[in-house]
């Protein structure tokens, strides 16, 4: 059932990604004219990189790290992702990185 739900997880990210592309490839070629498989490529590209740094909530965990540590609480639980299946690792895999092969398929 886990899986079920992240692979679920996945496409809806995916789904959102690729819709975000699109929008901004047509608003980039509304603007400038070109290609718009080159642009919705390379929109592509981006959007799966960023997946792949921002895709865990370690950057959320950072800025509140230090204060934790003065005050002696405990780290952040690992577990604790706003109900979310997908771990970074995950995301990485099942999202940012079938995006970046995409974009770089449309890009060529």
């Amino acid at each position: 059932m886990t899986v079920v739900r992240g692979l679920r997880e996945a496409l809806v990210l995916i789904v959102i990604a690729v819709g975000l592309a699109a929008l901004a490839a047509a608003i980039w070629l509304a603007a400038k004219g070109g290609d718009f498989t080159q642009r919705f490529g390379l929109l592509l590209m981006i959007l799966g990189a960023l997946l792949a740094v921002t895709g865990d909530l370690t950057l959320s965990r950072f800025g509140t790290m230090e204060a934790r540590t003065i005050f002696g609480i405990p780290p952040e639980r690992e577990d604790a992702g706003g109900g979310r299946v997908l771990t970074g690792v995950g995301i990485f895999l099942f999202v940012a990185a079938p995006l970046m092969a995409i974009g770089i398929w449309l890009a060529a």
